[in-house]
């Protein structure tokens, strides 16, 4: 009987299909669909690991981390992404299957002259960068794109990042934009030196004799500025919040400054009509108007006059004199001078080395590893003028920062520097046992200027590319000028956000601005306790003392009287002996 030959083997399991992952060992193609006979191919991108360099403004927006139901800038980015066809379809709701990362988190509002974002995308040189603008808001730009290796991350191979803060020079004024309860207090009291008449807080205009108020600007007028305006002598008005009122405020000047002026393009009539000056006493002073516009019948309306002949003098008439004229208007002498960039400069290096920052972020406790950070340098050396406004240009460097943490550093030097608190409150702000409600400066004069990643291109630069701005400064230039610097300086001049937060830095909104004074206090009340008791003692101490002294002295005395008594001779006088 013939043997039976063996079953054929069975044939191999299929594959299972490969998925879209960041543990793909080599770049596959874009799946594509066969195309119908005579109709060409759509063209196959190669997946790659790669940095996209790119620049945004924060307007409108609730900061770059994807949040669901906010727009945020990472939200559109991916969006972009997926109808540039980087992301395939099964990737489109799943950064983190195609290794998406970012080399900062920018808070609301905060704005990117410089973010970096990597990921693995369907890439072709020609067109990419094109195609992803194509989908973006124009406030939203990518500079270009550099290939990196498998294992890059944008947030963990950054080693630094760069933060600048425009902060309009008025705030460092002490005596400009007083606190919102002094203002209000102040209303009618006929002394009004602590009105502010370039923000919300003006208290009452004086009609007729103010000048008529100035038509709101157009929708044209107000539309966002393309471009900055520099003033090239240096001189320039405060910050005005509303819209300007013709013929009723004076061009005033924060005084010139040596410092370095930013050279931007001019775009508008570049005049400053509409900026209103600081007074002595860091306040607008706006002067009647001697034009046509002024209402004919104000100077007959004599009561009127009379009552509020007190409340004009603050805002630079003289009803005192004969002749009725009115006094010049008094312009502030405040501006960055060597000696209040010392000061300022003094007051930022506190932050520099190495601190427990949980006092300038929110959520992070004191006992929270993740709340010590290094800052490399902070200085503020420099002064740029936007739109008729200077602004100081802060420039900070660290590791990596927290939430809020460069706002809340700015606010509380903010708030030394206009003597609202003490600069020894350093000297507790960095311990883990005290807590102190620290100011949050606004977020409109934030913007990240770099990111760095040295470690990483020295390491691989005989390989890879570098990742650097360096090839695209010019487009991160173009782009500041354009959307960033007009919207902080747009912002100030319509909703003086910096000046109205300036009328919050109270001692009533932040009691722990007294910290100091008042852990003085207690500290001085326990002294005075304790020198008081040893005091008592010592004088218990010296009442016993003398009283034993003064019984052995009295003993003693008593004993001796005696003795001296016991020993008297009697002795017969003369006229005794009869």
């Amino acid at each position: 009987m013939a043997a039976s030959s063996p079953p054929p083997p069975s044939p191999p399991p299929a594959k299972r299909p490969k998925m879209s992952s960041s543990s793909d060992p080599e770049p596959d193609a874009e799946p594509t669909s066969p195309s119908a006979a005579g109709q060409p191919r759509c063209p196959r991108y190669k997946r790659r690991k790669v940095a996209i360099l790119l620049g945004y403004c924060g307007a409108g927006y609730q900061g770059m981390q994807k949040n669901p139901g906010a727009r945020t800038i990472e939200g559109d980015l991916e969006e972009a992404l997926y109808q540039a066809g980087a992301v395939p379809e099964a990737d489109r709701a799943a950064p983190r299957r195609y290794d998406w990362a970012r080399a900062a988190r920018t808070d609301k509002g905060v704005s990117a002259a410089a973010q970096v974002v990597s990921g693995r995308f369907y890439v072709d040189p020609p067109g990419f960068i094109d195609r992803l603008n194509a989908q973006l808001a124009q406030q939203i730009r990518a500079y270009g794109y550099v290939r990196v290796t498998n294992s890059f991350s944008a947030k963990k191979f950054c080693d630094r990042r760069r933060y600048l803060y425009l902060l309009p020079v008025f705030a460092l004024d002490p005596s400009a934009h007083p606190d919102r309860e002094a203002v209000m207090a102040s209303m009618g009291s006929g002394t009004e030196l602590t009105k502010c008449l370039e923000c919300s807080e003006r208290g009452r205009k004086v009609p007729g004799v103010m000048g008529r108020e100035g038509k709101l600007l157009s929708p044209a007028e107000n539309a966002p500025l393309e471009g900055a305006v520099v003033n090239s002598h240096g001189e320039s008005g405060a910050a005005q919040c509303d819209p300007p009122i013709s013929n009723t405020n004076v061009h005033g000047e924060l005084g010139s400054s040596s410092d370095e002026k930013l050279d931007l393009p001019v775009s508008g009539d570049g005049t400053e009509a509409g900026n209103a000056g600081l007074g002595s006493n860091g306040v607008g002073d706006a002067v009647p108007s001697a034009s046509a516009d002024a209402d004919p019948s104000a100077g007959n309306d004599e009561n009127k006059l009379e009552a509020t002949a007190t409340e004009l003098k603050v805002q630079g008439v003289d009803f005192d004199k004969s002749n009725g004229e009115e006094k010049p208007p008094a312009k502030s002498a405040f501006s960055y001078t060597d000696e209040v960039k010392e000061r300022f400069n003094r007051i930022l290096k506190y932050y520099i080395g190495t601190h427990n920052f949980h006092n300038f972020t929110t959520r992070t406790k004191a006992e929270d590893p993740a709340a010590k950070r290094f800052i490399i340098s902070f200085a503020a050396d420099r002064v740029v003028s936007l739109d008729g406004i200077d602004f100081v240009r802060c420039e900070v460097v660290g590791q990596s920062f927290m939430l809020h943490q460069i706002r809340k550093m700015i606010g509380l030097a903010v708030t030394v520097m206009r003597n609202c608190a003490p600069e020894s409150i350093y000297d507790v702000a960095f311990r883990k046992d005290v807590n102190l409600n620290v100011p949050t400066a606004p977020e409109v004069g934030l913007y990240l200027d770099e990111c760095m990643f040295t470690s990483y291109n020295k390491k691989w630069k005989d390989t890879h590319e570098a990742v650097s701005m360096d090839p695209y400064c010019e487009d991160a230039e173009r782009f500041k000028v354009k959307y960033i610097f007009p919207h902080i300086a747009a912002m100030e001049h319509k909703e003086g956000a910096v000046a109205l937060w300036l009328h919050s830095l109270n001692h009533r909104n932040y009691p722990d601005f007294r910290y100091m004074e008042t852990a003085g206090a207690e500290a001085k009340v326990g002294t005075e306790v304790a020198a008081g008791a040893e005091t008592n003692v010592g004088a218990d101490v010296a009442t016993g003392a003398e009283a034993n002294v003064g019984a052995e002295v009295a003993a003693g005395a008593e004993t001796k009287v005696g003795a001296d008594v016991d020993s008297i001779e009697e002795v017969q006088l003369p006229g005794d002996n009869k």
